[in-house]
C-alpha cells in the first residue's frame, strides 16, 4: 500500500539516518508547467537522473527514494494541493519517524529574483501558503527549506495569475537545471551538515530568464 515501505531496505532505514525531502505544488495537468510548481519539477529532475529511483502513487502524494552513502533520502510530491501540503509532510513524517530537522522542503519563492536559490533552516513562510501549512501541521517553522526564485514580474493584484501562470520553456528547462545544485546541497545536509549545505544552494548567483 505505502511505496516507501514496500521493500525491506526502505522498512529498516534508520529513522536518524533517513530524510525526507518535499517538492511543492499542484497536482493535475494544468498546473504543470505553472511557477507554483517549481518544486515538482526539481523533484521530477533529480528522478529522471537516478537510475536507482521512480515515482509511485502512495498516500497523499507521489513517492521516491534514493540513497547517498548510507543516508536514505525520500522524495514526495504532496497530492494536496499547495494550501494543504502539510497533511502530506506530517503523515510522512510521522509514518517513517524522521526528524523534523531531517526534512527539507523545495519551494518556489516570489520574493527572491528569478533562479536564486536560498537555503534556511528556519525562518517564516514569507506568504507561501504550501510552507505556511506545513509549518502549522508540523507545529514549528524550525525545518529546512530551499527557495527557488521565480521574481515578482507582475503588477499589484496580480500575484495569483503569476505563480499559477505557465512558465515558458526556456524558464523551466532553466528551473529543471537547477537540480542537480540542489540535489547536491540536499545530499551535503546529509552528510556533512546544514552549514555546508547551505555553502553549495546559496554561494551561485542566480539564472537569467530565458536563459
Amino acid at each position: 500500500m505505502f511505496s516507501f515501505l514496500r521493500k525491506k531496505t526502505h522498512s529498516d532505514a534508520d529513522p536518524a539516518m533517513s530524510y525526507l525531502v518535499v517538492g511543492l505544488g499542484n497536482i493535475g495537468a494544468e498546473y504543470t508547467h505553472t511557477r507554483h510548481n517549481a518544486g515538482f519539477m526539481v523533484l521530477d529532475a533529480w528522478v529522471k537522473d537516478s537510475p536507482d529511483a521512480f515515482f509511485e502513487s502512495a498516500r497523499y502524494g507521489s513517492t521516491a527514494v534514493t540513497s547517498y552513502k548510507g543516508r536514505k533520502i525520500y522524495l514526495l510530491k504532496p497530492s494536496t494541493y499547495m494550501n494543504l501540503s502539510g497533511n502530506a509532510v506530517r503523515y510522512w513524517v510521522e509514518k517513517l519517524k524522521i526528524p523534523v530537522s531531517n526534512v527539507v522542503v523545495i519551494s518556489d519563492d516570489l520574493n527572491i529574483p528569478f533562479g536564486m536559490l536560498r537555503m534556511r533552516l528556519k525562518g517564516s513562510d514569507g506568504g507561501h501558503n504550501g510552507l505556511k501549512n506545513i509549518a502549522e501541521c508540523l507545529g514549528t517553522q524550525d525545518y529546512a527549506r530551499i527557495r527557488i526564485g521565480i521574481g515578482s514580474d507582475f503588477h499589484r493584484g496580480e500575484q495569483i495569475d503569476f505563480v499559477l501562470g505557465e512558465l515558458g520553456r526556456d524558464d523551466e528547462l532553466a528551473i529543471e537545471a537547477l537540480s542537480p545544485r540542489i540535489r547536491r546541497g540536499i545530499e551535503l545536509f546529509c552528510t556533512a551538515g546544514p552549514a555546508k549545505a547551505m555553502e553549495e544552494v546559496n554561494s551561485k548567483p542566480a539564472l537569467q530568464e530565458g536563459q
